[in-house]
Parts: C-alpha cells; sequence; structure tokens
C-alpha cells in the first residue's frame, strides 16, 4: 500500500498534538514537584547527621535515621499515636455507619421534610468550624468531655460531607436493582445492607481516608479540649516538640512531622484503587 504524502496542514496538526502533549507533561511534572517538593526536602531533614548544617545543600552529607531514634526518645511519640489511632478509628467508624445511613435515608423518596433537611444539612457546609468551636467546646463542657479523647472524637462522629458524599453513591444505584431486591421480599433494612452498602464501597473508602485524615491532622480542636499530656494526639505533641527550648531542631521536627505522615500514606495507598472509585460514585448531586 502506498503510503500518503504528507501536507503542510498534517504536519502542523502533529506539531500542534506534540507541543500540547509536551505540554500536559510540563504541568503534570510542575504539580508533582510543587506537591511533593515539600514532602522530599522535610525527609531529607529529617536524615540529616547533628552536625550538618540544615540548609547545607539538598542531599545530606551522610544520611542517618538517628533522628527519628532521638524523637521517640524525646517525648511519649507512641503514647500519642495511640491516642490519636483511638480517636481516628472512632472517627472512621462513626463517619461510614452514620454517613452511610444519613446518606441512605437522604436518597430515599417518600417521606416528608427530605428536602428541608438536605437543605439545612448543606447551608451547615458554609459555616466554618471557627465560627461555631465555642458552642462546640461549652457541649462538651457541659458534657464532662473536656480532656477525654471521647471528648477530642465526638464533634467529628459523622461529617456533613461525607453524607452528601454516600447519598450520591446511593443515589447512582440503579432502580431496577431495588426494584428486584423489593420483589425478592428484601425489606428496608436487608437492603440497605445487602444492596446498597455492597454498591458504594468506593465511597466508604473515600469516607474512611477522610475521616482518618481529618482525625489524624486535627490540631485546633484538640488543643482547645486537651489540658493533661497524658491525653495529647500526635499533633499536639508534635507542637510541644517544636516548642521545647531544649530540642529545638529542625531535624528532630522533620522526623516527627514524617513519623506522622506514613499512616496517611499507608492507609491511603491501601485503598486508593477504591477511592478513585468512589470519588465517581460520591459526586455530590443536588
Amino acid at each position: 500500500m502506498r503510503r500518503e504524502a504528507s501536507t503542510p496542514a498534517s504536519d502542523a496538526a502533529r506539531r500542534r498534538h506534540r507541543i500540547a502533549f509536551a505540554a500536559r507533561y510540563a504541568t503534570l511534572v510542575l504539580m508533582l514537584v510543587v506537591m511533593l517538593g515539600p514532602i522530599v526536602w522535610q525527609f531529607l531533614t529529617s536524615v540529616r547527621g547533628r552536625t550538618e548544617n540544615v540548609y547545607d545543600g539538598v542531599l545530606p552529607a551522610r544520611p542517618t535515621l538517628d533522628n527519628y531514634v532521638r524523637v521517640a526518645e524525646s517525648f511519649p511519640l507512641l503514647q500519642y499515636v495511640g491516642n490519636t489511632l483511638t480517636v481516628a478509628v472512632l472517627a472512621i467508624a462513626s463517619n461510614m455507619l452514620f454517613a452511610a445511613m444519613g446518606g441512605y435515608a437522604l436518597s430515599r423518596a417518600g417521606w416528608m421534610g427530605r428536602r428541608i433537611v438536605f437543605t439545612v444539612l448543606v447551608a451547615t457546609l458554609m459555616f466554618p468550624f471557627e465560627s461555631v468551636m465555642i458552642s462546640m467546646f461549652l457541649t462538651v463542657r457541659e458534657m464532662g468531655l473536656v480532656d477525654t479523647l471521647i471528648g477530642v472524637w465526638l464533634p467529628g462522629a459523622v461529617s456533613v460531607l461525607n453524607i452528601m458524599i454516600m447519598r450520591a453513591a446511593f443515589l447512582a444505584v440503579p432502580r431496577e436493582v431495588e426494584e428486584a431486591a423489593v420483589l425478592d421480599g428484601a425489606g428496608e433494612w436487608t437492603r440497605f445492607t445487602r444492596v446498597f452498602l455492597p454498591m458504594a464501597k468506593g465511597a466508604l473508602a473515600v469516607v474512611c481516608i477522610t475521616s482518618f485524615m481529618g482525625a489524624w491532622d486535627d490540631f485546633l480542636w484538640p488543643l482547645l479540649v486537651l489540658t493533661d499530656s497524658d491525653h495529647y494526639t500526635l499533633q499536639l505533641g508534635l507542637k510541644t516538640l517544636a516548642g521545647a527550648t531544649t530540642v529545638n531542631d529542625q531535624r528532630l521536627v522533620a522526623a516527627g512531622a514524617m513519623a506522622a505522615l506514613v499512616p496517611m500514606m499507608l492507609l491511603f495507598f491501601a485503598l486508593q484503587r477504591f477511592f478513585f472509585k468512589g470519588v465517581g460514585e460520591g459526586a455530590v448531586k443536588i
């Protein structure tokens, strides 16, 4: 078969395609550098030796893990990690349960006030946490939960955003599937647990990750509620590490920050397949 001769128009189109292709990848590389650059710098700082200048070059001359050992010796790292894990596990369990139940209720037609409840919930997303944290603190104090891990967990027991994610995921379930379950004699609870939840695994993974990140990274609310250092979460512990005059070392702060980052990375990589699937399932539909 004779190969067709290229024309100036086709050559120009190919050049534009190559330029657009290169521009896309250059943009992605730039975004990767911007996003991962601080993390890489933090890690390199955490493995620098005691006598090495933090700002002396990019790569450490003699990498060492001694700073991580010093962090564990400088403050009760394992205790703070345990406290944070307790709050994070409670947040994951409560958000997955209540967000799924709330999202399912809002996705079902046939009960009065559904749209009003949905509108009120969406409206609460407009209020920043700082505008309600005083009333939340007074409520927790009246409940006698100040300086307890339950008091840290309770305001984040369920997120409105997670309810919206689950609602959108349940709305995406084909109506034919629900009708077939009804014909088979499945009740409301059976349809919720046996039909809708298995078809919303991706959205549940999104709820799991966001709940864990919110509880793991939270600093302001634990700072308000907790007073006893034995109950400190990891973020409060890192703040005391950074502010301690005896251990004011950027290498230790970087090592502590990396130790706090690892669990979130492990959880994300473990659930990333479900996470990206759930992003599509849980796109909020009004």
